[in-house]
């Protein structure tokens, strides 16, 4: 057994091979509810995101404005700000409205002002971004959390269960942005999936496909994994309330990319049934993928089995693709790449130049200035 002091929790560390959704570090000082074990022994925990149907103003503008108030909070001294903190105050509400200013000396060169080094000062200058850690909430702590529990009532709130710095191979467990962004255009078009039938692959902890089923007539989400499967079925069950009555059917399939059949086997977990697969063919015009394209490998067989699904529908069909191109320096080329969403331009490419006398691929962007209903960094990236 192993003595974890206090401080060390406070400042935790991951391994080498340990990936962490940007989701999570954006929330400051966000409670995350840990619920369970799951059958890793990986914690699971409980994370409430609000819808925001008054899109006047964009979310990035609501967290200024929610961060500016906090950090008046934050340095009122009795009643009253002092001098220094006010003009800052002033400054930062100035750059907000009006942008960055160049500050100039009198030979006109760039000022840089710089951010100070000791702990005090960077305390009285008012740093932008905070050190932010999870709050993990344990179920006996039943005070602590009651608030939370009255925030995830709400008709306008997703309930997800997920895991937090997982291994690459379990990222799925994860909430990432790029489902963020297709939930987002999901609410955005909501008329045009009324109704519709939907396969999403790759579903995770079933986000997407949980918004989806708030308007389409039904929704099969797949991944592989009985464990990740299992999290995304709980899921689907915490967001009932969400879909709309007589409609709204979430089912969660195993799909496996690497595989050219679906899986049909009785005794099987989350297999498909003849009907259900029936169905699909006969009945889907809309699929769905947010974040898959991390692994170059994963990547071709995700578009093998897209052309295989696509070959054998009756319908025509729109592919909605979602994804964050991540940036890394590789010391193969010396520089800043992406290469993971080079593979997938070029794969997309082929797709859409593939001679098939009975299949005809078109591709197009979407631009990205369609309102944001959910709390997240909508970076450039997306």
């Amino acid at each position: 057994m192993v003595d974890v002091t206090e401080e060390e929790m406070d400042n935790p560390t991951f391994k080498r091979d340990t990936v962490l959704s940007d989701v999570h570090l954006h929330c400051p000082n966000k409670r995350h509810l840990m619920v369970r074990l799951n059958a890793v022994g990986q914690p699971v925990f409980l994370s409430c995101f609000k819808l925001i149907w008054n899109t006047e103003d964009s979310a990035s503008e609501k967290h200024v404005r929610e961060a500016t108030t906090e950090r008046e909070h934050q340095y009122r001294s009795g009643d009253e700000l002092c001098d220094k903190d006010r003009n800052n105050l002033k400054k930062e509400r100035e750059l907000n409205s009006e942008g960055v200013e160049a500050l100039l000396d009198d030979d006109g060169d760039l000022e840089v002002v710089r951010r100070p080094r000791s702990a005090s000062d960077l305390e009285a200058e008012d740093l932008l971004r905070d050190r932010v850690y999870p709050v993990i909430l344990m179920k006996a702590k039943e005070d602590a959390f009651e608030d939370e529990e009255q925030e995830c009532t709400c008709s306008d709130v997703v309930k997800i269960e997920h895991t937090m710095a997982t291994p690459l191979e379990d990222v799925g467990k994860q909430v990432w942005r790029a489902a963020f962004l297709l939930a987002d255009y999901i609410l955005f078009i909501r008329d045009t999936f009324r109704c519709c039938s939907v396969l999403e692959l790759g579903g995770g902890t079933g986000i997407a496909s949980i918004i989806m089923g708030t308007v389409a007539k039904r929704v099969y989400c797949t991944d592989v994994g009985e464990d990740l499967l299992a999290m995304c079925e709980q899921n689907v069950a915490l967001n009932k309330h969400l879909m709309e009555p007589g409609r709204g059917e979430v089912k969660v399939k195993e799909l496996d990319w690497l595989k050219d059949e679906f899986c049909t086997d009785p005794e099987a977990p989350y297999s498909w049934s003849d009907e259900e697969i029936a169905d699909l063919h006969d009945h889907c015009t809309v699929i769905m993928a947010a974040d898959v394209f991390y692994d170059d490998d994963l990547t071709d067989a995700l578009f093998r089995t897209l052309y295989r699904i696509t070959h054998n529908l009756r319908n025509s069909c729109t592919v909605y693709l979602a994804l964050e191109k991540r940036l890394n320096f590789t010391l193969r080329h010396m520089d800043v790449t992406c290469e993971a969403y080079s593979h997938f331009r070029n794969t997309l490419h082929d797709l859409e130049n593939l001679q098939d006398r009975k299949m005809k691929y078109t591709v197009e962007p979407i631009k990205l200035d369609f309102c944001q209903f959910l709390i997240y960094e909508r970076i450039e990236q997306l």
